[in-house]
């Protein structure tokens, strides 16, 4: 049988008396011993051969052969074939059954017992098994009993061991089922107090929460409430400065001038510093939004290349580009010119030796067009491991570069917000020793906007610090041809009424008639109402009383008044005279007044 699937025959014995069947059950249990089974098998198997044969005694003749059946599973095969007789009867065949694998053919019983190995491993056993089942042929009642008696002495001690492990065993099962009581009840309190401490980190973390929200609106309602008082005296002294600068040539020697271009070189810085600071303020509570109006960005490029000339130290070359190509198109000048100043500034400040250029060019992009402007610097630049943290509010690049330069760590992150708040991207490239390269990435949405009239006959200009008239007062010299101005909230309906005038251009907070009251006094007046009205405030716009501001035009801040931005406000169409007639209109930062 070596390497097959057949049958090997190991003997075949016949059975017609009693003793035969002793026999007949130490074959059975001496066979299964050579093949190695296991002692509880052999004694089943051993009484179900004994049992089916007392059982067939009556038939004529009766055969038993032993055999082992090859392939993967192996097995010791015990065949009994019998002529005549009733055959079994059930109460036989369901004890054997219950003991062995038994199956029926036509006048047959197959009783399969399974082998360990396979028919290679076996093969080597088949003559002990031949020669062992020779030597059992013949057996005597009493032989049997004692063999039954062995194994039934044998049955009892295993059974005895085997409840004695089974005892043992179920006390290992009771101390492992106390000591996992006593674990789950250990961890059932562990996770108790975990929740409970959870629940108090929640509650914790919930007040932290509130005291944030609590804390941040202070800050925004301090920002609003000293706005108003900071900037107006720095936009005075910036305003007056200028004026001394430009009219005071011939008046001024060169020291004093020097000394006046200090004052408002220091006073500008001041005055953007704030502003900054503020608009910060507000994008993170999600107040400032653009206002969009018509950018001629050639002016605009003119003004920063005048401003951030004198800052280019020995060594460092400007270039600003001359967009001429470029048309004027709609977006946030404020905004637009804070972004370039504070990209230049970053650059000058910076770059000791080489150039910074401001590049400018208009593409094509998937959506429409987009503006293209491109900052380069040839100076320290900026390690690729920090060139992320850089755009984290008041975060600086440690160095020794960093000597001698102040700031405040605003400027990247401050012109990216910007310009995403335009709609647009700003990226970074830089590496040390190899300068910077920033690009920002605008969309130019729509048609240019139309230019609103150039100027108007009189305007009334009601504000109560006579700094800040004189320093606007150049600008409204742009718009109109006369300037009537009123120092006091209390004369200013009269003095539109006498006057006539064609815009009127009203400070917000003024002590003895505060704008709100000179704004309701003239949209009441059936006479003055359709008189343009432009509210501008140094405060911040977010603490306004806004359905009390329907009647303006628009209401612009004191610190980033254009002369475009008032003569596009005076020209637009009026609203009503009545707060609930209009839901809103514009204001400083391009929101409505709601």
């Amino acid at each position: 049988m070596p390497g097959g699937t057949g049958t090997v025959h190991l003997m075949t014995i016949s059975v017609a008396t009693e003793q035969d069947t002793f026999a007949l059950r130490r074959c059975g249990r001496a066979v299964a011993g050579v093949f190695g089974i296991e002692n509880q098998d052999q004694v089943r198997l051993a009484t179900a051969l004994s049992e089916l044969g007392r059982d067939l005694l009556t038939a004529t003749a009766l055969t038993v052969e032993f055999a082992v059946t090859g392939g993967v599973a192996a097995a010791l095969q015990v065949t009994m074939c019998w002529q005549g007789g009733p055959g079994p009867t059930p109460e036989a065949l369901g004890a054997v059954a219950r003991l062995v694998q038994l199956r029926r053919a036509e006048g047959c019983l197959v009783v399969e017992q399974p082998l360990l190995g396979s028919g290679e491993s076996l093969a080597g056993l088949m003559d002990e098994a031949r020669a062992v089942l020779g030597a059992h042929g013949g057996s005597s009642a009493a032989e049997d009993a004692r063999a039954q008696t062995r194994d039934l002495i044998a049955a009892l001690g295993e059974s005895r061991a085997q409840r004695e492990e089974l005892q043992r065993l179920n006390e290992e099962l009771g101390e492992t089922n106390r000591g996992v009581v006593a674990l789950y009840s250990e961890l059932s309190q562990e996770l108790e107090e975990t929740n409970r401490g959870v629940v108090a980190l929640y509650g914790e973390l919930e007040e932290k929460s509130r005291q944030l929200r609590v804390a941040s609106e202070a800050k925004t309602r301090f920002w609003a409430n000293v706005s108003h008082e900071l900037r107006t005296p720095v936009n005075s002294v910036v305003g007056l400065a200028g004026l001394l600068l430009a009219s005071g040539a011939g008046r001024l020697d060169e020291d004093q001038r020097e000394q006046i271009g200090l004052i408002s070189a220091s006073g500008s810085t001041l005055l953007t510093l704030v502003d900054e600071l503020l608009d910060v303020a507000k994008a993170e509570s999600g107040r400032l939004e653009p206002v969009w109006a018509r950018v001629d960005l050639r002016a605009l490029l003119a003004e920063l290349r005048g401003t951030l000339g004198v800052r280019a130290g020995e060594g460092v070359t400007l270039a600003i580009a001359d967009p001429t190509t470029v048309p004027a198109f709609v977006s946030d000048e404020v905004m637009l010119t804070r972004i370039l100043r504070n990209l230049l500034s970053n650059a000058l400040k910076f770059t000791e030796r080489g150039s910074v250029t401001l590049d400018v060019a208009l593409r094509e992009a998937p959506e429409g067009e987009e503006l293209v402007l491109t900052v380069a610097d040839t100076g320290v630049g900026i390690p690729q491991e920090q060139q992320e943290r850089v755009f984290e509010e008041f975060y600086q690049v440690r160095g020794a570069h960093q000597r001698g330069r102040s700031g405040t760590g605003l400027g990247l992150p401050y012109a990216r917000r910007l310009t995403e708040l335009l709609g647009g991207t700003l990226t970074l490239t830089s590496g040390p020793g190899e300068g910077t390269r920033v690009v920002v990435r605008l969309p130019v949405p729509g048609p240019p906007v139309e230019d609103p009239p150039a100027r108007v006959a009189v305007l009334v200009s009601v504000d109560d610090d006579e700094a800040y008239r004189a320093s606007v007062r150049p600008l409204l010299g742009e718009l109109a041809e006369r300037i009537v101005e009123v120092s006091e909230g209390g004369r200013a309906v009269e003095t539109v009424r006498r006057e006539r005038p064609d815009a009127v251009l009203l400070d917000l907070h003024m002590p003895d008639l505060d704008g709100y009251q000179v704004l309701a006094q003239l949209a009441a007046d059936a006479e003055l109402c359709a008189v343009p009205v432009v509210v501008i405030t140094s405060a911040s716009t977010a603490g306004l009383e806004h359905d009390r501001l329907v009647h303006a035009r628009a209401v612009l801040e004191k610190a980033t008044l254009r002369s475009h931005q008032l003569a596009a406000a005076f020209a637009a169409p009026a609203r009503g005279n009545h707060p609930g007639d209009h839901p809103g209109g514009p204001v400083a930062d391009g929101r409505s007044v709601r």
